[in-house]
């Protein structure tokens, strides 16, 4: 009975213990690396594989970078309340796509373009932004969905018409909804 009751009190010791622990940093292998770079790759035939190839390589690496940098240790959503309440500096969605969206411009691609997509906010979602890489000349539409802010710097990718977690818009078309009253939230 004794036994039995402190495997009880062990257990929910551990429970509450794992409760209050942090996120582990996020990781990504070269074939998560490679899978990017192939679907960088696949937005054309005039997309240059070396330029794929390093895009996928920043994308990943710079999301673990800022992970560490902005001490991100906890889900998005508790992230965003640490930065609201001033317990950390960065790393609202914003944040994020604006350090995604700069750091693979400063790359100077030829064949790759940046922008910056936008979902607005809805009675049950917050507003959210994220950087998408194309190729040279096509919309964000026919991009890819670079966010490394919904998995707390664990880099998740899509197509950005295959990304229906969101409602994906320009910056400008949200911006322009919000001021005038047509967007609600």
């Amino acid at each position: 009975m004794t036994r039995s009751i402190l495997a009880l009190l062990a257990t929910l010791a551990a429970l509450a213990l794992a409760g209050c622990a942090t996120t582990s940093q996020p990781t990504a292998t070269q074939n998560d690396i490679d899978e990017l770079a192939l679907a960088i790759r696949s937005m054309g035939p005039a997309v240059d594989p070396a330029e794929a190839q390093k895009a996928a390589t920043i994308a990943y690496t710079y999301s673990q970078r800022l992970a560490r940098e902005w001490q991100v240790t906890d889900p998005a959503i508790i992230h965003n309340a640490k930065v609201i309440n001033g317990f950390r500096e960065r790393g609202l969605c914003n944040d994020w796509a604006e350090a995604m969206t700069s750091r693979l411009r400063a790359e100077n691609f030829r064949t790759l373009e940046m922008h910056w997509a936008t979902s607005p906010p809805t009675p049950l979602r917050i507003i959210h932004h994220s950087a998408v890489i194309s190729a040279k000349g096509d919309t964000m539409f026919e991009g890819i969905i670079l966010d490394p802010w919904r998995n707390s710097g664990a880099l998740t990718w899509a197509p950005t018409r295959e990304d229906t977690r969101y409602n994906w818009r320009t910056r400008m078309e949200v911006r322009t909804a919000l001021l005038n009253g047509e967007q609600p939230y």
